[in-house]
């Protein structure tokens, strides 16, 4: 069996979530054993020098059992977020009127 049908055919249930310059996969897939667990994959798209995009990926495998604890801790750490911070995002790149900003250092070196 190829490793990417292997690889797709215990996936029971998919949802993406696109964020920008990343994408967020939440993957249902069963086990052998025909149990479920959940893989969260965040791939983030970049682009060499050559402008050739490339996508970096991390991954996380979270299991029926670390379900609950997972879940109190993600509430209680975005709850935190948001009540310190406000739901307004804090970002130049989120600013309404960002512009790229470019510098120039001026140098006492004589050349």
């Amino acid at each position: 069996m190829s490793d990417y049908k292997e690889r797709h055919e215990n996936e029971i249930f998919t949802k993406v979530l696109k964020a920008g310059r990343r994408t967020y996969f939440f993957d249902v897939r069963e086990t052998k054993a025909g149990d479920y667990y959940l893989t969260i994959t965040e791939s983030k798209k970049n682009f060499g020098d050559n402008g050739e995009a490339t996508f970096e990926k991390h991954k996380i495998y979270l299991y029926k059992e670390d379900f609950k604890n997972f879940q109190d801790m993600f509430n209680e750490s975005t709850d935190f977020i948001i009540n310190e911070k406000g739901e307004d995002v804090i970002s130049e790149k989120h600013d309404k009127d960002f512009k790229s900003k470019s510098f120039t250092i001026d140098s006492d070196d004589e050349v």
